[in-house]
């Protein structure tokens, strides 16, 4: 892809109850909004039904833009936009989209209570904004993809997979 530069991140071991990386994870700089959705729709190319692509960052960071070229790469027709007030918005694409956005909530035990996540997205994509909210009700075997930087500088992306079944996402980053 145009627009940045992939490098190895050095291994880090996981944190206390996170599953262990099934490899050491793809780290990359995206200079813009655009090569934040080109990277999005890379990785569109390698999802099969049951993936759960996990973002992480800050306000502003890019997570929406990297969903928006997710869905497009799914061939998803609607304008993507964050779900925050409705915690999910559903796409049809290649494979169904389900875009979660827990921003607005302070966990997300209820939100799994209530089945937020369920059977339905056996068939499609789940990709959870704001994943850090689920806490350890995060799913075992998920993409994490990590987004520090925001305002006008480059993004440094992590994702890491902790299924090795996930993989083949890191080799669609490159």
């Amino acid at each position: 892809m145009s627009g940045h530069r992939p490098r190895e991140a050095a291994f880090t071991p996981p944190s206390e109850g996170r599953p262990a990386l099934s490899r050491r994870p793809w780290t990359g700089s995206i200079g813009d909004a655009e090569a934040m959705r080109a990277l999005g729709a890379a990785l569109a190319g390698r999802a099969e039904p049951g993936d759960i692509l996990c973002l992480f960052g800050d306000l502003g960071a890019g997570k929406t833009q990297l969903a928006k070229g997710f869905g497009a790469g799914l061939g998803v027709a609607e304008t993507i936009n964050s779900p925050s007030f409705v915690l999910m918005a559903e796409y049809a694409g290649r494979l169904p989209l389900f875009h979660v956005d827990l921003y607005r909530l302070v966990d997300g035990v209820d939100a799994l209570a209530v089945g937020l996540l369920d059977d339905r997205q056996a068939d499609g994509i789940t990709i959870i904004e704001w994943a850090e909210r689920l806490g350890s009700g995060l799913p075992a075997s998920r993409l994490d993809i990590r987004i520090d930087g925001s305002g006008d500088e480059p993004r440094v992306v992590t994702i890491s997979a902790t299924d090795e079944r996930l993989e083949r996402y890191l080799e669609a980053a490159r």
